[in-house]
């Protein structure tokens, strides 16, 4: 990879979002563990909206599959005597953040960083964010909007309506995209800038499994947009005109690109 890059050549395997933030030492967010388990993520979630934590009987552990043999690893010295509850619940999410995306795969992740810093010097990198690390080890992807339009799901507010006029000035405002800001939305929506050989039909989850790009309709979601990258879709706000969609949808785009949370 980093030989690639200091010579110009395009690589053909994208890497999932949070292995570029380590390359480009951007923090880790909670939000970036959708990228490696959407349910370990989602069950995570679901804790903080949860009047009595200590009725699940969970503690600093976590079990692991080795090889088909259960093996217990403790997120903290002695997790396993120690209970969670609503107290300590930002710390166990915190640990659980911490150990599913670093303390598992340290050593892997630790020779990946070395050998690539041995081709790369580190400050030359110092002014891309974790985004355009992607397109400059992959390039801008080649998007054929009508392959895009013609391959998408609408579910929601949206549902059996692809003439709604906020779907209309959606694809309106998308194609009117540059063609960097356009593999940032892709990135924003589905994790990655990479358009499958075979177009946009063949777009994938995280879990590999074929996954449509989806506009969904959502009156509670008020303001920003918010993508599920697991799921290739996008929630989209009832905008009352297309000029609101493009500021706010343009701010999301560039609020994920500078780290910075919208939720």
């Amino acid at each position: 990879m980093g030989k690639a890059l200091m010579d110009g050549q395009i690589t053909p395997v994208h890497l999932i979002q949070p292995l570029y933030k380590h390359l480009m030492g951007w923090p880790v967010t909670f939000k970036d563990l959708e990228h490696i388990d959407d349910q370990i993520y989602r069950h995570l979630s679901e804790l903080v909206n949860l009047d009595d934590i200590g009725m699940l009987c969970l503690d600093f552990t976590v079990t692991e599959d080795k090889l088909g043999v259960a093996e217990t690893v403790d997120l903290l010295e002695n997790g396993g005597d120690i209970t969670v509850d609503n107290s300590n619940l930002p710390e166990y999410l915190d640990t659980q953040l911490k150990y599913r995306t670093l303390t598992r795969i340290e050593p892997q992740l630790t020779e990946l960083l070395r050998g690539f810093y041995d081709v790369v010097p580190e400050p030359l990198l110092s002014v891309f964010d974790f985004q355009e690390i992607e397109l400059l080890l992959h390039g801008l992807p080649n998007i054929d909007m009508d392959d895009w339009v013609k391959n998408t799901d609408y579910t929601g507010e949206f549902a059996n309506s692809s003439g709604n006029k906020v779907v209309l000035w959606f694809w309106e405002l998308v194609r009117s995209y540059e063609q960097e800001q356009k593999a940032k939305l892709l990135q924003f929506v589905t994790g990655t800038s990479g358009v499958p050989i075979q177009g946009f039909a063949y777009l994938q989850g995280n879990d590999g499994n074929v996954r449509r790009f989806t506009l969904h309709g959502d009156r509670n979601v008020k303001v920003f947009p918010r993508a599920h990258t697991c799921f290739n879709r996008i929630d989209m706000p009832i905008y009352k005109s297309k000029a609101e969609m493009q500021k706010y949808l343009t701010m999301a785009i560039s609020m994920e690109s500078t780290g910075f949370g919208i939720e």
